[in-house]
């Protein structure tokens, strides 16, 4: 078996900007249709109810399609696959506004989660990877430019939306920008191969336990990430009295420190490790929680949004860093973690309403302040396990690499 390809930091770099942009323009994607729902709501006829029930297919499909990106990177090889992947969830952006009732758009809706899935484990693998073989963090980076593509894709749906434009004609261009954006970008990311003798990994399996305690921890954290951004409006609105302009402002710039605090990151997690962060990222989320419960005044309750946001800003992509090293396959612990993250953030906003209508939103959040303080009991299922036995592991399975472009 010939031996890993070894590569240079000024490789590795340039790389590691590769999948960063793979990311953000993922995250434009998501961005760009979150922002026209309303449009494609009125399109397919549907009420709230419907459109409730058709919004849970993207987290079927990718939570079903999730387990196939082992496979397909095995066969096709990291850069081919992500290549592929990527395409195909940035040509999915067209699909949700096309659907002219109830059963298509649930259909548009699950292949729309599905590329979304397996894209996602694709670029996860790869950036642990990478991060593996820089021997420093920067999965909080990579998250953190997803963060900034979700960003910038709901800025361009608002002004879409804001002009009148048809969502057809809107997705139709962002689909077609976004795709050559992520095939230039899929270019430069390192082109990794599986052994000519080694087995493919199943096409569905279930995680390995270690990514279900990882997973675990992951769930804590998205689910208070997705209560915070459906419901923090709501809060503001409902319990607090604010007019409706402040209360759209907190969802805003809860966003928006997600997307500070992933940024900056990785520079915390390297200089006092993944442990230590999650666990005063799970105090002050917790902290959080508590001034939300008792806030008196809305300043004291986006306050209290804010300190979630930073608490809980990089435990997934620690997590998926963490999965990325528990075992022999990567991408089956990813798709692990990824799956248990989604369902996490498909229940949370139905569970936060339940919890409300049965008693008050305060006591919603006062469950999110609890699981909260599963950050702090976790957080040690996301120590690494070292980066040499990481990178020894991918040497059992790699046989070529390469990030240059010509290197198909």
């Amino acid at each position: 078996m010939a031996g890993e390809v070894v590569f240079g930091r000024s490789q590795l770099k340039r790389a590691r900007f590769a999948v960063a942009a793979v990311f953000c323009v993922h995250g434009a994607v998501t961005g760009s249709f979150a922002t026209r729902i309303p449009w494609i709501q009125e399109h397919a006829a549907v009420g709230a109810g419907q459109l409730g029930l058709a919004l849970a297919f993207p987290a079927l499909g990718a939570s079903v399609a999730m387990p196939l990106a082992g496979a397909i990177s095995h066969r096709f090889g990291a850069r081919n696959a992500l290549r592929g992947l990527i395409t195909l969830w940035t040509l999915s952006l067209t699909m949700p506004s096309l659907a002219p009732n109830l059963l298509s758009l649930c259909t548009a809706l699950f292949v729309f989660g599905a590329t979304a899935g397996m894209s996602d484990v694709a670029m996860n693998a790869l950036g642990v990877e990478i991060e593996n073989r820089l021997d420093r963090s920067i999965m909080s980076g990579l998250h953190g430019m997803w963060s900034a593509g979700a960003l910038i894709g709901s800025a361009g749906g608002t002004l879409a939306a804001h002009l009148g434009s048809d969502a057809r004609l809107h997705h139709a261009l962002a689909a077609a920008v976004l795709t050559a954006l992520g095939l230039i970008a899929c270019q430069g990311v390192l082109d990794l191969r599986s052994a000519p003798h080694e087995e493919p990994p199943p096409r569905f399996a279930l995680p390995p336990g270690s990514a279900i305690v990882i997973g675990a921890v992951g769930f804590c954290a998205v689910f208070a990430e997705g209560a915070s951004l459906d419901w923090s409006a709501v809060f503001l609105r409902d319990v607090l009295d604010t007019s409706a302009g402040l209360a759209a402002a907190s969802t805003t710039a809860f966003a928006l420190t997600m997307t500070v605090a992933r940024l900056a990151g990785d520079r915390i997690v390297d200089r006092f490790g993944p442990v230590r962060t999650v666990r005063v990222g799970g105090v002050l989320a917790t902290a959080g929680g508590l001034l939300v419960v008792v806030a008196p005044h809305p300043a004291v309750a986006m306050t209290g949004f804010a300190f979630i946001g930073l608490g809980v800003a990089v435990v997934v992509p620690l997590a998926f860093a963490a999965a990325g090293r528990s075992g022999p396959n990567p991408s089956q612990a990813i798709a692990g973690v990824a799956t248990i993250t989604y369902t996490s953030g498909l229940i949370a906003p139905s569970a936060i309403g339940a919890v409300a209508d049965a008693t008050s939103l305060v006591v919603s959040f006062g469950l999110v302040t609890a699981l909260a303080c599963g950050l702090v009991a976790g957080a040690g299922v996301l120590r690494s396990a070292g980066r040499e036995s990481a990178r020894s592991g991918v040497s059992d399975t790699v046989t070529r690499a390469d990030c240059s472009p010509s290197g198909d």
